[in-house]
């Protein structure tokens, strides 16, 4: 129990590791997979305390208090609701025990140290997180793009429109422009991100 307590107390605690694929069914957060809509573990970060698992469709963080107590809450951000931004890695200097993986999702701050002899694999995810954060800010521009054509292209028909058609071409304007956005929607609003972790996360 000294030892639990003194490693919280100088920070040892927080020190993650990164789990390899054979073992992920031995974690708790494999408990939380959606695995019959598909959902897949690609990165796991295990500390006495916490568990960041990185699927692909969200970020599932087990947080825990401290290493000496076994109550857990159960967060689930999804990358279609919270976009990635602001992915940094630190590397480990010449004295210090970790390396370090920053991160925004959505308007949660994620700072996570992880030993430093796994640093190699960490800078798979440091990719990964960067090709995501980068795709989802080029969809939010083009989704935009699209909702601004529809809306100019709607605005022109309508004053073109006669009055004695009027409400039909209304109706068909307004389903025209539901089954544009939605297209854009399915486009540009991602939600499942397996193929960027597949082509950086060397397992």
């Amino acid at each position: 129990m000294f030892k639990r307590i003194a490693s919280d107390a100088l920070g040892f605690s927080d020190i993650g590791e990164i789990i390899d694929p054979k073992d992920y069914d031995k974690v708790d957060s494999d408990d939380y997979i959606m695995h019959e809509d598909n959902e897949k573990i690609f990165f796991l970060i295990k500390s006495k305390s916490d568990e960041y698992c990185f699927t692909n469709v969200a970020l599932i963080h087990l947080d825990g208090a401290s290493a000496i107590s076994k109550k857990r809450l159960l967060k689930r951000y999804s990358y279609h609701d919270h976009n990635i931004s602001d992915v940094m890695l630190e590397t480990a200097g010449t004295i210090d025990l970790d390396a370090e993986i920053k991160f925004q999702l959505g308007k949660h701050a994620y700072s996570i140290d992880v030993k430093k002899d796994q640093i190699e694999h960490l800078k798979d995810l440091y990719k990964a997180l960067y090709a995501i954060g980068s795709l989802q800010r080029d969809n939010s521009h083009y989704y935009r793009f699209a909702e601004r054509s529809i809306e100019l292209a709607s605005s022109t028909v309508h004053r073109s429109t006669s009055s004695t058609t009027l409400e039909t071409q209304f109706k068909e304007i307004n389903q025209h422009v539901f089954d544009w956005l939605h297209l854009a929607r399915d486009a540009y609003c991602r939600k499942d991100f397996g193929e960027i972790f597949e082509k950086y996360i060397n397992n």
